[in-house]
């Protein structure tokens, strides 16, 4: 019962033409199960990343997390999304994900539970995040895993890279530094 108001609420809170939305208050669940959303991230610059443990970009992880270390203590904050929606990459449980993200590539940003990214059933995040009538900026589509989507600190779209493009690229760089 608990899961299907949960998910009543984010229907209701995405109705068309809906211009005062905030990515703050979308309904979410982490990594751990636990329902949340991104209030505490208020104020943060956020980049927003759809990951997958199977994928050839997997070691993108690398690079995340060194981007957090280095840049957190300015208010920057790397948000992981496990994705399933390209090729089956990610087929893991959240557990299964959480063990290899921390295993692997000894991940402490915030991850969050398995979301679909695009089609039919894409999540209200996503919703937000590509389409023009919910962030004000810019319509897309996400090609494919690790693809980021930078978040001001007033919680505006501000840019978005494509998959390859890593972290540690002067032109993503720059432009989170800037936002910072």
């Amino acid at each position: 019962m608990k899961v299907v108001l949960f998910f009543l609420a984010a229907i209701t809170f995405f109705q068309p033409h809906n211009n005062d939305m905030n990515i703050y208050e979308i309904p979410l669940v982490d990594i751990r199960g636990e329902h949340t959303n991104l209030e505490e991230y208020r104020g943060r610059v956020l980049l927003i990343v759809n990951v997958a443990s199977e994928c050839g970009l997997t070691p993108q992880y690398e690079d995340l997390q060194k981007l957090y270390d280095l840049h957190r203590e300015e208010g920057l904050v790397v948000l992981g999304f496990p994705s399933n929606d390209f090729m089956g990459q990610e087929p893991g449980t959240d557990a299964e994900i959480l063990e290899f993200c921390d295993s692997n590539y000894g991940v402490t940003f915030p991850l969050f539970s398995k979301i679909t990214v695009k089609g039919d059933e894409v999540h209200p995040l996503y919703q937000y995040l590509t389409r023009e009538q919910y962030n004000g900026k810019a319509d897309s589509e996400v090609a494919w895993n690790f693809q980021k989507y930078l978040i001001s600190r007033e919680g505006e779209l501000v840019e978005i890279f494509a998959p390859r493009q890593r972290v540690s690229e002067e032109e993503v760089l720059n432009a989170i530094k800037a936002e910072l």
